[in-house]
């Protein structure tokens, strides 16, 4: 019989019931014990979910209060020692220092670097490794949690990250291996399945999502060394976890493992898994992701029972595990909560709760045969064939004006240098001349008038008379703290990508859909179904209006076409590229419109450029072409006196510091602080020749840094670069901080700036 399973489910809850429990704990309205209390009702709910929905196995330990791969640093004693850990249980007030910083007394602390998992927009925390590493059992909470599904009645596979993913992922001082602490780091991981085993367990899950990356003999050798010790470690039953792309050239290490289930993404890796049935050892059983677990489209579940009877041919169905592509962390919780959605399109969608039931029917059809799910099969091929006959995904005037406007000629023809000396000549900005990144606090007066707003209990006048005060605020507030380009606050803003989506054509938004990004923070990420076209302009009035009320250079704020990409559920019916340059096309409409209206700066946000690139090298080129091809054209045809920046933030540059050149930004601010100005090193090895703000302050942490510290930053800065290329500002933007944290870190950032002008003033 094949056996239906899951690697994972959302955790933030229906109605983001951990978010709400998080943050008042931070805000200290809450207890530890209520936080705790709230936790375990949502597993509980889940557990109970899958088991309703008739999934056979369900994994426990897939949830976190902030990151699953920090839970693996707390529970192998990974804490860095500024964290001032005393050993033992790593309880929560440390758990969240490494993840949010901590500033009280005796504590004054920045939290881990934090960047992308894989090619998702999932935040993870960097485990971070000395050179003398040591490592030791300091948790219980796989433990726990296997106990509390048990004696809820549900019998769980516990989840860990594997070990060599988890040192592959991390970092270690002075640039040294981390696979050399594989010897010390397996201990505990023995330690923690025989206590896995101690508890009842049978099968643990390891997730082992580095095996479809680019890999060396080294890493190979770890796999296969720590997967002997593991073998033996215990009676426990050994399922390792591949996603996000197939094995590719890893195929032999992942076949080789002496593990007794591996699980392969035929969502993302395609028809490889039928090169590879033959060669699947006689103990091991396959889980095969058939069901997306990256986006919100009904499966076809034809198609992928086709795939699944052809494994059932050669493997048994006992040894077949129908699954997702990954974990469900990365859909939205339930598509029956979106009341407002159309009916057509709601049709073609299917959220985690909906993939369990998709999960469980091609389970069935193997079980009983494809006429025991008759209906259910009938109504997926009449979704697909709906999807693909609708007239409301093609608009034959965009694809024209594509095939119009060639890619090759995309961009500004005049070198920045050039470039940048009128720009300066119309500007005239000083030495580390300071600007934020966009965002200004969205306070709850800012969320309940947003809300008021769309809920009909505002009209549109009240509404924008109120933001237009708002707006009026914060550009005499920047001037205040002396601030020199400034910007509008984004105050009628929900969302950098949402906001722009809602006034594209080819777009589709949720009530609910909302999906973790990290720790507390959620974002609900518009579906795109359709050719992209901008009936009317976006920003150009807001931008406008903020610039009427101050002689400084007020920046209109855009989301890039590649983050805009990146950041929602994208059709799966055409190449990304193509959506991507229709999404740049819309946004050159609203740059020219930007310039005309006079706005001097135009900065065009990408974060998650570094997020798009393939997981594999050899699939590295076309992405960088068509991706960097796609933000020249969103600023194609503006005048040479027109500053254009870009922002991108928690990723490693080094790959792709070339196409970042390449797309002729004349500045771009980065996240920097975490790393203590470290990813600069990728610009500067590669004599970056356009502006650059690295960031001076981490946004994502309650602490307000000083001075000092922000110059300390500088400094280093400016022994990589030079005083002329370097801007000064935040990491990104401060719409998750509050007024006073704001004020208090804006106005040393300005001192900060100002001191760095009085030291490099003779050079300037």
């Amino acid at each position: 019989m094949a056996t239906s399973t899951i690697l994972g489910f959302p955790r933030i809850g229906k109605a983001r019931e951990l978010k709400f429990a998080l943050e008042r704990f931070w805000r200290g309205e809450e207890s530890e014990a209520a936080l705790r209390t709230t936790a375990a009702a949502m597993r509980a709910e889940h557990w109970a979910l899958q088991r309703d929905a008739g999934i056979d196995v369900s994994p426990s330990n897939d949830f976190s209060f902030y990151d699953q791969v920090l839970d693996q640093s707390a529970l192998v004693g990974a804490v860095p020692e500024r964290y001032r850990w005393a050993g033992g249980e790593v309880g929560l007030e440390t758990f969240f220092a490494m993840a949010r910083g901590a500033q009280r007394e005796g504590l004054d602390v920045p939290a881990a670097e934090m960047t992308k998992w894989f090619d998702t927009n999932y935040h993870y925390i960097v485990p971070e490794f000395a050179t003398d590493q040591t490592f030791a059992l300091s948790t219980r909470k796989p433990f726990d949690e296997f106990a509390e599904a048990r004696g809820l009645g549900f019998t769980t596979r516990p989840v860990l990250i594997g070990p060599v993913t988890y040192l592959l992922e991390g970092k270690r001082a002075k640039g040294a291996s981390s696979l050399e602490l594989l010897d010390a780091l397996l201990p505990v991981y023995v330690e923690i399945l025989r206590g896995l085993e101690t508890k009842g367990a049978t099968w643990v899950q390891l997730d082992e999502p580095a095996l479809v990356l680019d890999l060396d003999s080294a890493a190979r050798e770890a796999y296969a060394k720590a997967y002997a010790v593991l073998r033996k470690a215990s009676g426990l039953k050994l399922f390792v976890t591949t996603y996000f792309q197939g094995l590719g050239t890893n195929a032999g290490t992942a076949l080789a493992l002496p593990v007794d289930a591996l699980h392969l993404d035929l969502v993302r890796g395609g028809d490889e898994f039928l090169t590879l049935l033959p060669q699947v050892p006689a103990s091991m059983s396959l889980s095969l992701g058939v069901v997306s677990g990256r986006n919100v489209w009904r499966n076809d579940l034809s198609a992928s029972l086709t795939k699944l009877e052809k494994a059932t041919e050669v493997l048994g169905s006992d040894r077949v595990w129908v699954s997702a592509s990954c974990s469900l962390l990365h859909t939205p919780h339930d598509l029956t909560a979106e009341m407002v959605l159309d009916r057509e399109l709601k049709g073609w969608l299917a959220f985690a709760r909906q993939k369990l039931d998709e999960i469980v029917t091609l389970t069935r059809a193997l079980n009983e045969g494809r006429s025991a799910v008759a209906d259910a099969l009938a109504a997926s091929d009449a979704a697909v064939l709906s999807r693909a006959q609708s007239r409301r995904l093609h608009d034959p005037a965009v694809r024209a004006r594509l095939r119009d406007q060639p890619l090759e000629k995309a961009g500004r023809p005049t070198p920045h240098r050039e470039r940048g000396a009128k720009q300066q000549a119309l500007l005239k900005l000083p030495l580390f001349p300071t600007t934020t990144i966009g965002s200004f606090p969205q306070t709850t007066e800012v969320r309940q008038k947003r809300s008021q707003f769309k809920q009909g209990k505002l009209t549109t006048e009240s509404y924008e008379s109120w933001l237009k005060e708002q707006v009026k605020s914060v550009i005499a507030f920047q001037d205040e703290v002396g601030l020199d380009v400034l910007v509008h606050g984004e105050f009628e803003r929900n969302d950098m990508v949402e906001y722009f989506g809602e006034q594209l054509s080819g777009f589709a938004f949720t009530q609910n859909g909302w999906v973790q990004s990290y720790g507390s923070r959620c974002v609900k990420p518009p579906i795109i179904f359709g050719d992209v076209t901008r009936p009317k302009p976006m920003t150009v009035a807001w931008a406008v209006y903020a610039q009427s009320l101050t002689p400084k250079p007020v920046k209109g704020m855009l989301t890039g076409p590649v983050t805009i990409l990146q950041w929602s559920f994208v059709r799966d019916d055409q190449p990304r590229s193509v959506t991507a340059h229709q999404i740049a096309l819309a946004l050159q409409d609203e740059v020219l419109e930007l310039e005309k209206e006079g706005i001097a700066i135009i900065q065009i946000d990408e974060p998650a450029f570094r997020e798009g690139l393939p997981l594999r090298r050899a699939d590295w080129e076309a992405y960088c072409t068509w991706a960097v091809d796609a933000f020249r054209l969103s600023s194609t045809g503006v005048k040479d006196t027109t500053q254009i920046h870009t922002h991108m933030c928690y990723a490693s540059f080094n790959d792709v510091v070339a196409s970042i050149a390449a797309m002729d930004a004349d500045v771009i601010s980065l996240e920097t602080s975490r790393s203590q100005m470290e990813l600069l090193d990728a610009f500067v090895g590669f004599k970056y020749p356009n502006d650059i703000g690295p960031g001076v302050y981490d946004i994502h942490s309650p602490r307000v840094p000083s001075e000092a510290e922000m110059v300390t930053l500088l400094d280093k800065a400016t022994r990589l670069l030079k005083p002329q290329q370097i801007w000064v500002n935040p990491d990104c933007g401060l719409k998750t901080r509050d007024w006073p944290e704001t004020r208090a870190a804006l106005v040393a950032m300005v001192a900060a700036a100002k001191t760095m002008r009085k030291k490099c003033a003779g050079g300037a």
